[in-house]
Order: C-alpha cells, then structure tokens, then sequence
C-alpha cells in the first residue's frame, strides 16, 4: 500500500515537474498571443493559467506526454487560441453594452516576470490593437498568428481547424476591414502592416517635445507636430469622466489636449513633474498621468508620416490596475 501511494506521489511530481518546465518556457509566448487575442492582460493571464491548469490535469496514464510531444509550441498555441476564441465571443457581448468609446488594456510588459524583448518583438502595435476589434474571432486569430508571430498557413489552418484556403480568405478580409488593403482580394493582401503600424515611430524624445509645447502655452508649436484630422478616443467604462465619442481635427484636439495638461501638470519642469511620466507600455513609449499617488490615465500615441495620428487615452480603472507607477 504504501508502495503504491509512494509511486503515485512521484507519478504527480514528475508531472507537476513536466507541467512547471512547459509554464516557465512558454508562459510569456502564450500571454503574448492570449492578450494580442482578447485586448485584455486580465483574460489573457487568466487563459494561460486555464490551459496549463487543464494541461496539468490530463497529463496522467495514457493521456498526453509532454517531454514526448513533437509540437509543442503549437499544441499550446492551440489551447490558448481556443481558450481565447470563447472569451472573444462573450466580450464582443458585453462591449455593445460598454458605455462610451472601448479600449484595450494597456500591457505593462516590464511588470511581468521573463517578459523579455524576444517576446516585445512579437506584439503588434497598440493602434493595431484597436483596428482589431473590427474583426470576428476566427479573423482576429488570423491576423495575430501571422502578423504577430509569423506563423505559415499551414500552422494557422491546424490551429484553427481549417483549410490553408479559407485561412488566407480570413487573413485578406481581416486586412480589408483594417483599412490596409482596398479590396479583399487586392494583390498586397500578404504584403503584411504597414511600417507605421507595426512599430510606432513616436519617440520619447518627441513625447517630451509635445509635453512641453502643450504646457508652455505654445499653440502653433504643438499644432505642426499634430496631424490635420488627428483623432483623440477616451475609454472611461462609464466610471469616470471621458469623451463619449471621438474628436477629430487638429484644432478641437489641441483644445482638448490642453485642458487635459493645465490640470495634470502645475510645474514647468516635466522632468521633476509628479504628475506626468513616460512609461514603456506595449513595448512602446506612452504618458502616464497620476494623481493622488495612483495611475489617473494612460495614454498611447500612434504617429503616421511624422505627425501625431491617434491619441488613445484610457481611464477606465479597472484597465490601468496592472499599470506599475
């Protein structure tokens, strides 16, 4: 008897082992590909721990056998995109019901542990990220695995359970529905994102400019750095205030941007300012702006042809909770 309880305490350490090597390994990939999917670091922590729990448990007997298994980088993408496409199809539910304009969730990629660059290179932009949610899931699953991770149709098509043909159908209304190709079936349907898009050319160095123009009154400096129809989006989830709807053009943002730094920022010197800081978030640099010690909003920049595009500014609370000051 005792025999064989001892056997089955090391059947379940081994596995626990099995399980932990697999976690540590493939953690960062997966919350990657997990939160490119959802838009949310909380769905996308909560869809790696749901797949390596359900590893966990299968792994026993005749059940599958990690240490032996070919693929398993993409028997893990597998279980994540699954995980993910039920999450996608119920929050597509409950954002109809959103109040206001809906963001994503920032991601504090410095905050998580063996989140490195390798894994940085993988995440598209956050501008990217809103034009994903003019996608349907299969759609969106897609778009990430090839343009995020490069994966060939051949792996897409086994993730998704699908025909390499109808993937590369999805992959080209994907693109249509983003704007980045004109039709469907247009010949540049695999020519990828455009630079712009993949990684954003906003610099600190220019954030800073931008801060500084804005808090010293300069008007006409900080219109030449916006573009002439940029758009300012302001995610508040109802529970604090924030515009309900877009604004668009170069004068009604710059009105709008300078309320928003007379009332964040009371010192000249941003440098030593306690209300505004730059942080990486996403991978690129972003303004944080604090108050009474917490995190007030969060603000992504997207810049296209050397002036500012998009401003997305999310103050939801519950989106910036995972946000380190």
């Amino acid at each position: 008897m005792q025999d064989s309880q001892h056997c089955n305490e090391r059947k379940y350490s081994c596995r626990s082992q099995e399980t932990k090597v697999w976690y540590e390994g493939y953690k960062p990939l997966l919350f990657s590909l997990a939160y490119q999917l959802t838009g949310s670091v909380t769905d996308a922590e909560d869809a790696v721990q749901d797949v390596f729990l359900k590893l966990y448990e299968r792994h026993e007997g005749d059940a599958i056998q990690l240490a032996n298994m070919q693929y398993p980088k993409a028997y893990l993408c597998k279980m994540v995109t699954n995980r993910c496409h039920d999450l996608m199809r119920s929050a597509r539910k409950k954002r109809e019901q959103y109040y206001g304009q809906w963001l994503p969730e920032p991601a504090d990629l410095e905050a998580i542990p063996s989140y490195e660059e390798a894994e940085q290179k993988e995440m598209l932009s956050y501008a990217v990220l809103v034009m994903l949610e003019k996608l349907s899931p299969p759609e969106r699953v897609v778009f990430v695995l090839r343009e995020a991770f490069g994966f060939e149709y051949a792996a897409v098509a086994a993730i998704l359970d699908k025909n390499e043909v109808n993937c590369r159908k999805m992959y080209s209304r994907a693109k249509a529905k983003m704007g980045l190709i004109n039709e469907p079936a247009a010949n540049d349907a695999e020519s990828g994102l455009p630079e712009q898009l993949r990684k954003e050319a906003v610099s600190e160095s220019w954030i800073k400019q931008l801060l500084f123009c804005l808090q010293q009154g300069k008007a006409e400096q900080t219109a030449a750095l916006l573009s002439q129809d940029v758009e300012l989006i302001s995610d508040g989830g109802g529970q604090v205030t924030a515009a309900l709807h877009p604004i668009v053009s170069r004068d009604y943002v710059l009105r709008f941007l300078t309320g928003i730094i007379r009332k964040a920022a009371t010192d000249t010197n941003l440098v030593v300012n306690n209300n505004l800081a730059i942080r990486y978030l996403n991978g690129q640099p972003s303004v944080i702006f604090q108050s009474n010690g917490k995190i007030d909003t969060a603000a992504m920049l997207h810049m296209e042809d050397g002036l500012l595009k998009r401003i997305y500014l999310i103050r939801n609370p519950q989106k910036l909770n995972k946000v380190g000051l």
